[in-house]
């Protein structure tokens, strides 16, 4: 289940970053931001369900509360 969402999530941040290159426009940023978050998480959580006390799960769980934060602040501006 999880290995789904995370596939859709990457086509999604693909798909938002070639929009965001090719047509530059940077109001998109915060969806990218947004779905870049969750798609960290999901890797994050997939990572530490393999391997119980792996520091790259924690990082990656960090980071994508950071980018959740930053994206968050981006809307709100």
């Amino acid at each position: 289940m999880l290995n789904i969402i995370r596939v859709i999530l990457s086509i999604i941040v693909l798909a938002l970053s070639g929009s965001i290159i090719f047509t530059q426009n940077s109001g998109l940023t915060p969806y990218l931001m947004l779905f870049l978050g969750v798609l960290l998480l999901v890797i994050g959580i997939i990572v530490l369900l393999k391997d119980k006390k792996s520091f790259s799960g924690y990082m990656n769980i960090i980071i994508s509360l950071f980018v959740l934060y930053v994206s968050i602040q981006q809307f709100t501006l």
